[in-house]
């Protein structure tokens, strides 16, 4: 199955050996095994310096190094779409086979969370270093292409699903298309106050609420089969068994968006829907915060038991970093409107869990791509058996 992992017949791919006077790769060849998967690293980035920027306590240099990781986060998309756009020149046949993969096709939706994390982090924090209004620019442009293109991700990945592909079990990279929406709805209100009063603002705000719909029931049709796919077809296989903590995204991110419709409802919408959108604030995001700790409970044992059984590095750690980075900003979210302090460490909690699964991730990816490992093909690695997945009694 092609994913985010490397494929399984080589779970640690080997550096590609070379010969004295060989010529690189071109940049254009180098590209041809680069999917839409390579975005998750760019979410993952920005979303340590989304959330770093709004914890609830006081840490000297933090903001400024949070927007050093934002910039960060806009170089590597730059760069990746770049890369991305060479591929789709000169690789096309590659391209549409990635469409043609129900294992692949759904991180196009990682592509659309990309742009709305980078741009939503320029308002956060970015506006630091370049300014208000080129941060508000930065984002408009950034937030219009990603809920664009997430909006059409979440029909024609399903679409593609149905009509094409050939599945065989759920995997929780389908949920990758339908959360797209959600990031858009918690990101949106950042640009509301922007907006001219009145039919703009709501319609805006409006949009974001029925973005939260869309996603947040798409996300309970596909999560009670991924669950069964993991009580009747037992644990995934190793190297996909990060992808398990993608769940937290759906969770995370709604009780974010809860939040900030809370915050931008005053003074955009009527009183007593203002309200309400604050008593759905804690209403709502209580207890799904309490279902995405359990799930990052089952979620985080899968993990040690798989790495156990010698579950090595592959780039599905990065699902290790945007869905617990969503959490971490439902529990500021429900930190600020209930004043508890165990919702303010728990986001303090969550964070350095954040932050210490993005240095593992980006440390093993920058070593990947130095030695070539991570762009090699399927076949430029020696065969090692598939590692067992069944039951044992």
């Amino acid at each position: 199955m092609a994913s985010l992992a490397t494929p399984r017949s080589a779970p640690r791919p080997a550096p590609r050996a070379t010969t004295p006077g060989a010529r690189p790769l071109s940049p254009a060849r180098s590209v041809r095994h680069l999917g839409p998967n390579w975005y998750a690293s760019v979410m993952g980035t920005a979303i340590v310096a989304n959330a770093g920027a709004a914890l609830p306590v006081d840490v000297p240099g933090l903001r400024t190094l949070c927007a050093a990781v934002w910039a960060l986060s806009l170089a590597m998309l730059l760069v990746l779409v770049s890369a991305r756009a060479l591929h789709w020149i000169h690789h096309r046949d590659q391209a549409r086979a990635h469409l043609m993969d129900p294992a692949m096709a759904p991180f196009y939706g990682c592509l659309s969370m990309a742009l709305l994390a980078v741009g939503g982090g320029a308002m956060i924090v970015g506006r630091d270093w370049i300014g208000l209004p080129a941060a508000l620019a930065l984002d408009t442009v950034l937030f219009t292409l990603g809920t664009a293109i997430g909006l059409a991700a979440a029909v024609a990945v399903p679409y593609l699903m149905v009509v094409h592909h050939r599945i065989e079990s759920a995997s929780p990279v389908w949920l990758l298309p339908v959360v797209a929406p959600m990031v858009s709805a918690a990101l949106g209100p950042l640009l509301v106050p922007h907006l001219p009063a009145g039919q703009a603002q709501q319609t805006l705000l409006l949009a974001c609420y029925a973005m939260f719909g869309l996603s947040l029931l798409a996300t309970l049709v596909m999560l009670p089969l991924v669950f069964g796919r993991l009580v009747t077809g037992g644990p995934l296989p190793l190297a996909l068994t990060p992808t398990l903590f993608l769940v937290l995204g759906p969770l995370g991110q709604s009780t974010t968006a809860a939040n900030k419709f809370a915050d931008a409802a005053p003074g955009v919408l009527p009183d007593p829907y203002a309200h309400g959108f604050a008593a759905f604030a804690v209403l709502y995001g209580v207890p799904v915060m309490g279902f995405a700790l359990l799930w990052l409970a089952l979620a985080g044992a899968m993990v040690l038991r798989a790495r156990r059984r010698g579950m090595g590095f592959a780039m599905t750690f990065w699902a290790f970093t945007f869905p617990v980075g969503t959490c971490v900003t439902g529990a500021e979210g429900l930190a600020q409107h209930t004043g508890l302090a165990a919702f303010r460490w728990l986001a303090v909690g969550l964070y350095v869990l954040l932050v210490a699964a993005w240095l593992v991730a980006g440390v093993h990816t920058v070593r990947g791509l130095l030695s070539g490992a991570l762009l090699a093909g399927p076949g430029t690695a020696p065969a090692a058996p598939v590692p067992a997945t069944a039951r044992t009694r």
